[in-house]
């Protein structure tokens, strides 16, 4: 579903992603996990078709990127450190938009079960300038799984998530794993990525250094598998 191969980026004299060899089977669920300034942001903006590979194939959905970008995005469901949300409409406004770009067929029916999901069905003809990060986030989760994509790119989606909005994310990633969608991760929330991700991929220093599925690392634990990885 997802493949890169000898991917590369370069921002100037600086080398983000030296040479990123990646690949992601339908259904999977896996968690990038990584230090700051490893690429890992980069890395995701790539996949999801906001910036462009100095060197190297990008495969998603079948879509070779750049050039499939509009293939692709009708593919994907992206949920970044920007909402992407239109603070000027409501919430449901917002959703609408978004499913009639996607020619989501019953759009008020599927945009009431998006609001209902994300908890904001109260505040749905509420303006989106007065929500609060945390109520952002949560629309921006809504607008990322309203036309149900097959794959889904989350980075760091528990950014400014209270404990209630992150168990409504967690209830989320489970259903969209449930449907076999497959899903990418970054996260720095160990506990919570073991919790949900079938596979774990450590990016440190522009490279994947270690990968491995949720059932190898069972007799140990994933932060000594983290350590180990980028400290290598």
């Amino acid at each position: 579903m997802i493949e890169t191969k000898k991917l590369v980026k370069r921002f100037g004299l600086k080398i983000v992603l030296r040479g990123v060899d990646f690949s992601v089977q339908p259904g999977e669920f896996v968690a990038l996990l990584g230090p700051n300034g490893a690429g890992k942001t980069t890395f995701l903006r790539i996949l999801a078709s906001l910036s462009r590979p100095s060197l190297g194939e990008v495969t998603v959905a079948n879509y070779k990127l750049p050039d499939q970008a509009a293939q692709v995005r009708a593919k994907l469901g992206v949920v970044s450190h920007l909402p992407l949300l239109y603070p000027d409409l409501t919430a449901e406004e917002n959703l609408r938009f978004y499913a009639r770009m996607y020619g989501i067929d019953e759009q008020e029916k599927r945009i009431t079960e998006v609001l209902n999901m994300v908890g904001l069905e109260h505040r749905r003809k509420d303006l989106v300038s007065t929500f609060s990060r945390g109520m952002q986030q949560r629309l921006a989760i809504g607008r990322a799984v309203v036309h149900d994509p097959e794959v889904m790119l989350f980075d760091e989606p528990y950014t400014g998530l209270d404990q209630d909005a992150s168990e409504m994310l967690d209830d989320v990633l489970r259903s969209v794993a449930a449907k076999g969608r497959t899903v990418v991760m970054t996260s720095h929330d160990l506990a919570r990525a073991e919790d949900l991700a079938t596979r774990f991929d450590i990016l440190s220093r522009g490279v994947i250094v270690a990968s491995a599925r949720h059932e190898d690392i069972k007799n140990t634990n994933l932060l000594a598998f983290y350590k180990k990885a980028i400290e290598s």
